[in-house]
This record gives C-alpha cells, structure tokens and sequence, in this order.
C-alpha cells in the first residue's frame, strides 16, 4: 500500500498540514522541521500524488503526443526531444498511435481528454476537422508537428522547410549532371508530400528542366514497399530516369532494392536520394544521399511551445510557428550518370 502524508505525519508526531506544508517547502515550517520530514519521506519511499496536486493547480501533469505509427524510425528522435525536454519539468507523457485511421483518432483523443491532459502535441500527418473542433471546445491545447494543413489560429506550429530541402536535393541531381529526375512520394502523407514534391518541381524549373508527369509516382504509403512499387513502375517506362528523389528515406530504400533486383546497379545506373536521414540511411548499400531533418530539435521545439503555452495567462501573445531547416548530406547514393 502506498505510503500517504497522513503516514509520514504519524511517524514525525505532527499533523498532515505540517507535513504537507514542510514537503511544500512552506515559510511557515523551520528548516529543521522540513529536512527532518522530507528525511522520514524518502526513508518511507514516499511518492507524492499526481492526482492531488492537479486538485490544486487545476492541471493534470500530462500531455498526450499522438503519432501516426509508433514504429516509424522518424519518430524516435522525434519523442526523445519531447521527453528530454519536458525530463526537467513535472509532467509525463500519453503516447498513443493513430495508424492514419480516423475513427481510432477518435477514440484517441476522447481517452486523453477524458484523462484531462493539459496539452496535445500531434506528430502525425493528419488530424481530422472534427477531431480538432472537438479538441478546441474542450480548451486544449495543441502543438501540430510537420503538419500546415490547418490553418488555424488556435492550432501551433513546428515544422521543417520541406520545399527548399527538395529544392537542393533536386540541385545537387541536376549538378552532378541528371537531366531525367523522378519523384517518388506518398500520396496519404497529405501536405507534407505536396511541399516536397513542390521542391522538387521547383528545383526543376529552376535548373530549365521539363517537368515529365510519368516521371511521378506516388503510392499509398512512406514504407519500403511503396519504393519497391514506384520503382518497377518507372523502370518500365521507355525512357526511365537516371535519378529518383524519394519522399522519404523508407522509400529510397525500397527503390534501391527494386533496381537491384531489376539487375541494375545504385548509383552507376541509378542515383537514388531519400529525406529525412534516419540512422539507417548511412548503413544501406550503398548510403544513401538525403536530407537531414533535425528530428530531435522539432520534438524540442514542440515541447517547448505546448510548455510556454501552458505557463502563459489565456490573453498573452501567442508564440509564432517554429520554421526549421536541415541540412543536405551526400553519400554514394548518388553520382553523374553514365
């Protein structure tokens, strides 16, 4: 059975106020009183509530983080800036996955605001109009992570500049001498696969290229197997690129095996480049060329703001959307064609 302030206060021969007020570090008890009970606490392996100090601050020390899929290699930085940041306050985490299905969102965020969290942060692709008008009269907070869909300005903001990454990942293509590049995307990744694959239209443009429609394919989902799919389809046209650009790491991992097993060879016949740098992206055959997204930095980021938000009166200044950008890496992905 837990151990509870009414116990501590038996064994010091004081009253529960006393003892609650000297865990409290109130002025009103001397120093002496106040070591010697927070002394007989730790000896008794006592744990304060969580539950009673939400009584008193209205709030219960909980934001939820809902994720598209726990598994996505994307998200482990991602959560590890999140927790990191909020380590040093008291707050805890309600991790729950939606796997992109809406009814599941559903009943995710009706279980977290029926355990009264004081704040969400969404690191998923899509949150649905309903879900969000029904999170704003409830009056919670919520910070939407690499997801502008919703233009909304009791929705906050952290997220990467997708179109200029896409933008140099397409340049450094067309510099290394790629004439014939193609786009690999994620059709239910919503507008996060709109920006990058804008990027990669306007890197086109920039460079006096053509913007071929069959050199575009976008499947259903960011995993290995949409790469695999998108890949066969564009080595089956008469005239296939000499270059892919894929949305995301999972994907060019996918490609490269799809032209390895089409007996061609990555990059001396194809140059293949992912988004996102996952750690896996080094360890491929060959490494992959992408581009860094500072995954750790937007959970950070996302933290920070759902902390300010919370720490801030109803009428204060809300905080702008956090922009941030990442960084090309080059590997042996990606060569001048033969």
């Amino acid at each position: 059975m837990a151990v509870t302030i009414k116990d501590i206060a038996k064994k010091a021969g004081v009253s529960h106020t006393t003892v609650s007020r000297a865990l409290n570090d109130h002025p009103a008890i001397s120093k002496e009183t106040v070591g010697r009970i927070k002394l007989l606490a730790e000896e008794l392996d006592y744990v304060p509530s969580a539950a009673a100090r939400g009584l008193k601050t209205n709030r219960s020390l909980v934001l939820g983080v809902i994720v598209h899929r726990i598994e996505d290699p994307f998200l482990t930085d991602v959560l590890r800036g999140i927790e990191d940041t909020l380590n040093p306050s008291e707050y805890s985490l309600f991790l729950a996955a939606t796997k992109r299905d809406p009814e599941r969102e559903k009943r995710v965020i009706q279980a977290m605001a029926e355990r009264r969290v004081d704040g969400i942060i969404f690191s998923s692709l899509y949150i649905g109009v309903q879900q969000l008008r029904y999170l704003k009269q409830i009056d919670i907070p919520i910070v939407l992570i690499n997801n502008q869909t919703m233009q909304d300005p009791d929705v906050y903001l952290v997220y990467h500049q997708d179109v200029e990454a896409t933008r140099q990942l397409t340049q450094h293509l067309v510099d290394l001498g790629h004439r014939k590049i193609a786009y690999l995307g994620s059709a239910r990744s919503g507008r996060t696969n709109v920006k990058r694959q804008q990027g990669y239209e306007e890197g086109l443009e920039k460079a006096g290229l053509p913007l071929c429609p069959e050199y575009i394919i976008s499947g259903t989902t960011s995993r290995p197997e949409n790469g695999i799919n998108g890949m066969n389809g564009l080595l089956a046209l008469a005239d296939p690129p000499t270059a892919v650009i894929c949305y995301n790491d999972m994907i060019a991992i996918g490609a490269i095996k799809a032209i390895t097993q089409a007996g061609l060879s990555v990059p001396h016949d194809i140059s293949v480049a992912g988004f996102d740098n996952i750690d896996l992206a080094q360890y491929v055959t060959p490494p992959l060329t992408t581009f860094h997204q500072p995954r750790y930095q937007l959970g950070q980021e996302a933290a920070k703001m759902i902390l300010h938000i919370l720490q801030q009166d109803k009428g204060a200044q809300r905080p702008d959307a956090v922009v941030l950008h990442g960084e090309l890496i080059i590997r042996q992905s990606t060569v001048s064609p033969h």
